[in-house]
Formats: C-alpha cells, structure tokens, sequence
C-alpha cells in the first residue's frame, strides 16, 4: 500500500531569526542570508509536495487459465479512499472472447447467482482490452475476468491492474497517458532545478564576497 509520510510542524518562536546565518565578526548578520533560507525553504516545498502527491500501486500483474464457461476475480482493496482503476488483459492462449469488468462486490454476488447485476465499467470481448474508471467509497470493488463467453475453453490471460490515488483531500487523479504524465514529471524537475540554478548563483556572489 502506499507509504503514509508525516511533515513535522515547527514553532517560528522556538527558532532564533539570525540562527544558521552567516556573521562578519561581532558584525550583524552578513547579505545572502536570506537568500540561503529562501533557497531551503524551497528544497522543503518541493520534498513536501513530493510526498503529498498522488500515489500509485501496481496491484496485479500475472497470467491466470481462466476456466471454460467461468469467471476469475480480483479484490481491489481501495479501503475508504477514491481511486482510479487502469486494468488490461491479453490472451496468451484458449479462447478468444474474453472480457474485464470492475463492479461493485453486491453486483458480483448478483453475477454469482446468475442475477441482473450493474458494472462501473466493462472491455468488449476479444483477445485483449483495457478499462480506466473511478472507483469511489463507501462500497468494495472488484475486477472480473469473465470467460464465459470462450466457446467452452480455457483462457490463459495476462492481467495488470494499477490503482492510483490522489493526496489526502485531493480529488481522483485526471486520465492520462503514461507518455503525458512523464511530460509533467519531466517539466517539474526541469522547472526546480532551473530555481536552484538560479537562486545558487544569486547566493555565490555574496558568499565569496
């Protein structure tokens, strides 16, 4: 499950205002102090927005036989927190009319007994699919593999499920590719490293000095 982090909170009064900055001798305070407090505040914002950011978890990622004329299950565990859902398959062997559906656990005791039952979402069978969707609390949610449309054979499929979860408070991460989402990683570290560029040669200067 994804890793909780804890930010500890410090008391401004309980901290001198001069404390680690640099003093000439019996001077007061040399220049560039407050570029350096600048500087660490921003390496701390940066490591506290890290931490609070949406966090994934590759839940499944293996090949299952699928019976002849049944269906498999896997629990997706989200507890009381939103997610979102990115399923795939791929028929490695057997039969070729195999889908994937998230539901509800009371629509899959309703597919247990051969009963009408709903679906959060659901591929079209064939050899392979994929779903994303939103799965939200309060309720248990689960991602089928439905064989029972194979012509009476087994499958061999090759399943991966990953659940994605927003920060605390935020909202269900947006749908985006993968390709995308390395452009935002990408342009984020490109844009943090260019502010500690710049502040670290606004802050030199002044040290030397």
């Amino acid at each position: 499950m994804p890793a909780s982090y804890m930010v500890h909170m410090v008391d401004p009064s309980a901290v001198r205002r001069d404390e680690g900055v640099p003093r000439g001798p019996g001077g007061p305070p040399q220049k560039g102090g407050g570029m350096g407090r600048r500087l660490g505040g921003m390496l701390v914002l940066f490591c506290a927005l890290a931490f609070a950011s949406a966090s994934a978890e590759e839940l499944v990622d293996q090949v299952y036989t699928i019976p002849a004329d049944e269906w498999r299950y896997v629990e997706l565990g989200i507890g009381q927190r939103p997610a979102l859902v990115e399923a795939e398959y791929e028929v490695r062997a057997g039969a070729d009319q195999v889908r994937l559906a998230v539901m509800r656990r009371d629509d899959l005791e309703h597919l247990r007994e051969g009963l009408a039952h709903g679906v959060v979402e659901e591929t079209a069978a064939g050899r392979a699919g994929k779903l994303e969707c939103e799965v939200r609390p309060p309720g248990e949610y689960v991602v089928v593999v439905d064989n029972q449309m194979g012509g009476g054979r087994a499958a061999v499929v090759r399943l991966r499920i990953r659940l994605e979860f927003p920060p605390v408070g935020g909202a269900v991460p947006e749908r985006i590719s993968a390709q995308r989402r390395l452009t935002v990683i990408l342009v984020s570290f490109a844009a943090f490293f260019a502010i500690v560029t710049w502040s670290g040669r606004k802050l030199l200067p002044t040290v030397r000095r």
